[in-house]
């Protein structure tokens, strides 16, 4: 099997594999122990180093805690994420604390302020008793290794936070619609590129609504879109082995998409770009 290709993230001297297993999927549900097992296992076996989760993510959190468990072993060649929509000090603590205890571990290599939607978050998290204040403490204890943020509403929100926020890491969508749209990856990956900010990218597949088999859209394409650009690495939610098989497999020879393949893959989209962007909220 060929080694999984990897990329810096950002300029914090880390390297991650270019694919990771999302915390959604099988794993955004309860009660489904041995499916998630499955696919988590899956993903260790092929090579996959990069685990992303938050306590919003049903029993996420609790299916990655049985893997790391039952595989100690493993914990320094994967790298675990997680994450805090609280926007208070407090709450955010109290979060981390559950985490930690639910997942098994005394520390995670990342740590994000999770789903940045407005002025008002700003303020909160970053004012008085705010949650920032819980994630740079954390950074500084020890518990996390490095602190993000996340956001897929408003790229001006995102690059507020990314500009102003002593933050390693961005999670913001990454598909054929925001070529289309714009904001994000013409905004805010290039300023955190230039922030020496690492980029994480989410919605590759639009929960597989974007998959269009009679428009030759196959989840391979997306794929490599979503890795053609300068991102550190992609996370993918996955339902069975033979998912996480194929994520792997682009992680390993993915071919990035010319010039042309790319434009002819916006133009596709381009039609129905603001109606399918449904994270985005009302536009």
């Amino acid at each position: 099997m060929a080694e999984m290709k990897t990329r810096p993230f950002g300029k914090t001297g880390r390297e991650v594999t270019m694919v990771g297993l999302g915390g959604e999927g099988v794993l955004r549900t309860y009660g489904e122990e041995a499916r998630a097992a499955a696919v988590i296992e899956e993903a260790a076996a092929e090579g996959i180093g990069y685990f992303d989760t938050a306590p919003a993510y049903s029993g996420s959190e609790g299916y990655y805690g049985t893997f790391w468990r039952t595989h100690p072993e493993l914990r320094d060649r994967i790298f675990q994420t997680s994450k805090s929509a609280a926007r208070t000090a407090r709450g955010a603590r109290a979060d981390l604390d559950r985490t930690l205890g639910t997942l098994g571990l005394e520390a995670i290599d990342l740590w994000q302020i999770h789903d940045v939607r407005t002025r008002q978050d700003l303020r909160e998290i970053e004012g008085p008793g705010g949650a920032l204040e819980a994630f740079n403490d954390a950074k500084e204890t020890g518990q996390t290794k490095l602190i993000g943020v996340t956001g897929h509403h408003d790229p001006a929100i995102v690059n507020y936070a990314i500009e102003r926020w002593p933050v390693d890491s961005v999670l913001i969508p990454v598909n054929p619609l925001e070529g289309v749209i714009g904001g994000f990856l013409d905004g805010t990956l290039p300023a955190a590129k230039e922030r020496g900010i690492a980029v994480i990218g989410m919605k590759v597949l639009g929960g597989s609504s974007y998959l269009n088999p009679q428009a030759g859209v196959g989840p391979d394409l997306l794929l490599r879109y979503a890795l053609t650009q300068e991102v550190s690495v992609i996370i993918v939610g996955c339902s069975t082995p033979e998912e996480v098989r194929l994520l792997a497999r682009m992680g390993r020879e993915v071919e990035p998409l010319s010039g042309e393949e790319e434009e002819n893959l916006l133009g596709i989209f381009r039609p129905y770009a603001r109606r399918l962007a449904f994270y985005r909220g009302v536009m």
